[in-house]
């Protein structure tokens, strides 16, 4: 297929975004949706002077590596120790009177 069109051009050329953000974790931001959001806020734009040859294909990606041991995600910390700590309150004069003084 060949491109006139610019918004033609850049709506293809996500295909490779797409790929690469289909291969990722669940949650990665999403940089194909956002070009396609763009391109559909263009102003018409006229077409090229001569067409623009197809794009080539997306290349096959392989998967992710999954790391030695890999159980899910953890949200802890070890080695911690948490104490509690009082804070003292500073007396300070009203704000009018630092600014007058």
């Amino acid at each position: 297929m060949t491109y006139k069109n610019p918004k033609e051009l850049l709506t293809a050329a996500t295909a490779l975004p797409a790929a690469i953000e289909a291969k990722l974790p669940v949650g990665a931001p999403k940089i194909s949706t956002t070009l396609l959001d763009i391109t559909g806020k263009l102003p018409v734009l006229p077409d090229f002077p001569m067409e623009i040859p197809a794009l080539p294909a997306v290349p096959e990606l392989p998967g992710l590596p999954t790391p030695p041991g890999d159980t899910g995600l953890r949200r802890y910390v070890t080695g911690v120790e948490v104490r509690s700590t009082t804070l003292q309150a500073v007396a300070r004069k009203p704000l009018g009177a630092e600014i007058l003084s």
